[in-house]
């Protein structure tokens, strides 16, 4: 399950699919460094997007596999 703790790094090693809704969102950066030093919620405000409405289309995708 994912959570707005996790970094992106740590989301990316849950389920690598993970990574196309990402970058649908937004997060086209996920390489960067910053990948793995701040937690999604963080990475959610600096890019404008809502970190619950995401989490929540992450755990759909991961429930549906």
């Amino acid at each position: 399950m994912i959570n707005k703790n996790m970094t992106i790094e740590q989301i990316l090693r849950v389920d690598v699919g993970t990574a196309e809704i990402l970058q649908g969102s937004g997060m086209h950066c996920l390489g960067c460094v910053m990948a793995s030093g701040e937690d999604l919620e963080q990475a959610c405000a600096v890019h404008g997007i809502d970190a619950d409405e995401l989490v929540e289309k992450l755990n759909e995708y991961l429930a549906n596999k």
